[in-house]
């Protein structure tokens, strides 16, 4: 998989993986990060939180993220992103600027932020008794779900890893295009 990946070169790659609390993004990813790892790629992730949160605490998305492999984690919700960094009373930054942060990777692997128009995958569990996100986000662009799904879009089982991760090598965008999209958030 590594070849696919070197024309990116020293432009980074980004996708982000939305759904549902309880669905299994963080999961996924802790499957995918050594995968790709594996590949000899460097990844990283920034998390969005919607609560307070501390950071890098044993068996939490960013200490998960971190121990699965991950170069670099950044966590942000409403009161603040870390790299230990706090807003005190700012508002949260835009994604764009999140990703402004990062330290060069191959690969950037956004989880959450549902509601900023970047490209996604649909990380769905019916276990979850949510809906699906897919018809109304136009960020959406494929589905790793753990049932059959009609539409148009790539829709892959929630653990294949494999099939996944080609999807994400698909999808994932150069960091200039995803900053070009986000340049009206907030």
């Amino acid at each position: 998989m590594r070849g696919v990946w070197e024309e990116a070169g020293k432009r980074m790659k980004v996708i982000g993986l939305a759904g549902w609390s309880g669905a299994g993004k963080t999961t996924l990813l802790t499957r995918l990060i050594p995968h790709f790892v594996a590949q000899g790629l460097r990844v990283s992730t920034i998390k969005h939180a919607h609560h307070n949160f501390d950071v890098d605490v044993p068996g939490k998305d960013s200490w998960l993220h971190r121990q699965s492999g991950a170069s670099e984690v950044l966590i942000s919700s409403g009161r603040r992103w870390a790299l230990m960094h706090e807003l005190r009373g700012d508002d949260e930054p835009p994604l764009a600027q999140l990703l402004g942060k990062m330290s060069q990777a191959d690969l950037v692997i956004v989880e959450g932020f549902k509601a900023v128009p970047h490209r996604k995958i649909e990380v769905f569990r019916t276990a979850n008794g949510k809906s699906f996100l897919f018809p109304d986000d136009p960020g959406i662009a494929g589905i790793a779900a753990d049932v059959s799904v009609e539409t148009t879009l790539p829709v892959v089982h929630l653990d294949d890893i494999v099939a996944i991760a080609t999807l994400i090598e698909r999808l994932a965008m150069p960091i200039a295009d995803v900053l070009a999209g986000l340049s009206s958030e907030r």
